[in-house]
């Protein structure tokens, strides 16, 4: 069990994949502290988690993320909770589409709020925590879109390349003080948001069954659980002293690839 004795907070963790790195989390031997935006949500995932892993070892706190404040009090009611922090995932996210004509100041401010400010404001937050212990690991959840991204999800890829340069910044700095910062670039994952998205967009209800090999080789995009074991590994001493790193979760090289499909 990698995570025996350590208490981790999850942000965007009542659904998706953050719900699974919470479980996985539970299933390494730590505990954690789950976040959503809907209250029942977070008392559910709270609930059956607790069941099944001990309600000693679950907590949670529903808000709003994109308000400046409201890191701060996430990050203090877990460490009430829990007595420490010794791991935050970044893993709240929103991805709208949008391109150069679509978007809006408004929308871009939204994005930008809850995927960028909020994880800087989350880990800001968490600093005192880390250098009391003396040590802290930190994953953000990016995206492959973070190097370029599709011309729809302008302010999406804005704020993963944002999050990339972050993570990479904070890594450095953070370096001496062996609080580790991390982000998982992750591909294409199958999730009940990703489903909903698909057939809003017109695909039939078994689009899984009709996808390309050049976005999914193995047949299957990813899972959930799948990202969250890697979570977990980077979470654990077990990368440790590896920092300020972007590891691209995907199932293909995303840099020379020939994009040239057989026929």
């Amino acid at each position: 069990m990698i995570l025996k004795n350590k208490s981790i907070l999850v942000t965007g963790s009542s659904s998706g994949i953050g719900r699974k790195i919470a479980e996985e989390i539970l299933k390494e031997g730590g505990s954690v502290f789950l976040h959503g935006l809907r209250e029942q949500l977070v008392e559910t995932a709270i609930d059956e988690l607790g069941k099944g892993y001990g309600l000693d070892r679950v907590a949670g706190l529903s808000g709003d993320i994109a308000d400046p404040a409201f890191p701060a009090k996430l990050v203090a009611t877990a460490l009430k909770r829990f007595g420490k922090v010794d791991g935050l995932v970044n893993n709240a996210g929103i991805s709208p589409r949008h391109n150069i004509d679509s978007l809006t100041a408004e929308a871009f401010e939204q994005v930008m709020a809850i995927n960028l400010r909020a994880p800087m404001l989350m880990i800001q937050a968490c600093m005192e925590n880390f250098r009391k212990l003396g040590c802290g690991s930190i994953v953000n959840i990016g995206s492959i879109n973070a190097h370029c991204g599709q011309p729809d999800l302008l302010i999406y890829s804005t704020s993963k390349g944002g999050l990339q340069t972050m993570t990479r910044n904070l890594g450095d700095a953070f370096g001496p003080e062996k609080i580790r910062v991390n982000q998982l670039n992750v591909g294409w994952t199958y999730t009940e948001n990703e489903h909903k998205l698909q057939l809003a967009e017109g695909r039939p209800e078994n689009w899984l069954d009709d996808l390309s090999p050049l976005s999914a080789p193995t047949g299957m995009i990813l899972l959930p659980e799948q990202v969250a074991q890697h979570a977990v590994f980077w979470l654990s001493d077990k990368s440790a002293p590896v920092t300020g790193t972007v590891l691209e979760v995907e199932q293909y090289p995303l840099i020379g690839r020939n994009r040239i499909a057989d026929n």
